[in-house]
């Protein structure tokens, strides 16, 4: 019985090897350094079991899918966690990191889940790692804001299409990683309701074994989720460039 994690190697990734790897015969921990998934290896043991792959390339995404068919494992949990993400205008990106970003929020995540499908039983359970950016539009934040919009709607259907396989959205605001810049042209960058990945997956675990199809992992993000519904997406959008204002 396996794990799959992918961005295995830091932040919520690694947090979910730290947490799985005792509750599995063995993690298949995906990410894209050889040398740092070599170093989560000896950091957890022999039980996890560096799997080398650039989720923003094709033929790459395709080769793992085939070595999940080719292999067979029975699949207890399936983590999608590889993604990425920069605060810019639409206008700023090239069509090179257009590409690469939806190949690895949105492509990637789904070709995987579609490959493990067959090899999860009743009792499995699926995260796809959206954000709280996915309740509403938000500039500058676009794509990824729309990229984990998809991931959360697919996410909850695929729950509901897949008896006994909870299928989970995991969807946190700001978490305490090395992907978060801390400054902004000299100034300190504040994250309201930042919280660190260890309760991101505490809680993402807890819900996904209640049967929870989506996990918002604050009291913080619960409200503002609960204001995405209830505000105007006009209204909103103009309270959140307010917010970033001094850091666009």
């Amino acid at each position: 019985m396996i794990a799959i994690i992918t961005g295995a190697t830091g932040g919520i990734g690694e947090e979910f090897v730290k947490r799985l790897a005792g509750e599995v015969d063995s993690v298949w921990a995906v990410g894209r350094s050889e040398e740092k998934l070599n170093a989560l290896r000896d950091r957890y043991g022999d039980s996890i079991i560096p799997v080398k792959a650039d989720l923003s390339d094709r033929d790459e995404i395709f080769a793992f899918c085939a070595k999940i068919v080719s292999e067979k494992p029975e699949i207890k949990y399936l983590v999608n966690n590889a993604g990425t993400a920069r605060m810019a205008p639409v206008s700023e990106f090239t069509l090179e990191e257009i590409s690469d970003m939806l190949d690895i929020n949105d492509k990637a995540a789904t070709l995987i889940c579609r490959a493990c499908l067959p090899y999860m039983a009743k009792g499995s359970y699926i995260l796809n790692i959206a954000s709280a950016s996915a309740f509403q539009p938000n500039p500058y934040i676009a794509l990824y804001s729309a990229s984990k919009a998809y991931l959360l709607s697919f996410t909850r259907s695929l729950n509901v299409e897949n008896e006994g396989i909870t299928c989970t959205a995991v969807c946190p605001g700001w978490v305490d990683t090395k992907m978060l810049p801390k400054t902004n042209n000299g100034k300190e960058i504040k994250y309201p309701g930042m919280v660190p990945a260890s309760v991101v997956v505490e809680s993402a675990l807890k819900d996904c074994k209640k049967g929870k199809d989506v996990s918002v992992c604050s009291f913080y993000y619960r409200y503002m989720r609960f204001l995405s519904k209830v505000t105007p997406h006009k209204i909103a959008m103009k309270m959140w460039v307010r917010a970033i204002r001094q850091y666009i």
